[in-house]
């Protein structure tokens, strides 16, 4: 597959090792005939180690086949994370290291998440675009706000902080962007 086909999450081969795709950097040149050339930001699978890997928007990176489970999380068991098959009720445990920035969104029950599997192993998972949170902390709205939109941070039940709207108060729902980490608005 071609480098400016490659998206976040996706699963190549390098060097004989397999890697999941991060971040990606886009970088275009100023003169005529520059090349595009793509950044990517990569962690190895399993394992973790992360690799740093320029190449061109034509340079070709093989994609690995992987499956994908349709989970349920169920708890957490020490550092690791244990999601449970929607079919088959098969455990998955994830590592902290492995979910990574993800545990900010995970949430007693929450339904609509994927794990990713290579060779039976579980190597990542993939969280629903947006998550409903309560706010735990955030400071009381200021008389005669609601003119301005001024955003005021909140405190989320996983210790996320957030900025949310003025009228947002403590033990409310909000729905919550998990790729941008953004407020989405109530939940119900």
């Amino acid at each position: 597959m071609k480098a400016y086909d490659i998206k976040k999450g996706n699963v190549v081969e390098h060097n004989g090792g397999v890697y999941q795709i991060r971040d990606i950097e886009r970088s275009s040149p100023q003169g005529r005939g520059g090349n595009v050339k793509f950044r990517f930001t990569m962690y190895s699978v399993p394992g973790g180690s992360k690799l740093d890997l320029s190449v061109g928007g034509d340079d070709e990176l093989k994609e690995v086949e992987l499956s994908r489970r349709q989970v349920t999380y169920s708890y957490r068991d020490g550092d690791a994370f244990v999601f449970l098959d929607d079919e088959d009720y098969t455990p998955y445990t994830l590592d902290a290291d492995i979910v990574g920035d993800a545990a900010g969104y995970i949430v007693d029950d929450l339904t609509g998440c994927y794990i990713q599997i290579i060779d039976d192993l579980p190597v990542a998972v993939q969280l629903p675009q947006s998550v409903a949170m309560e706010v735990i902390e955030t400071p009381p709205e200021l008389k005669g706000g609601t003119a301005t939109k001024r955003p005021k941070p909140a405190k989320l039940s996983t210790g996320l902080e957030i900025m949310v709207p003025e009228y947002i108060g403590n033990g409310e729902k909000v729905w919550v962007n998990t790729t941008t980490g953004e407020f989405g608005g109530r939940a119900e």
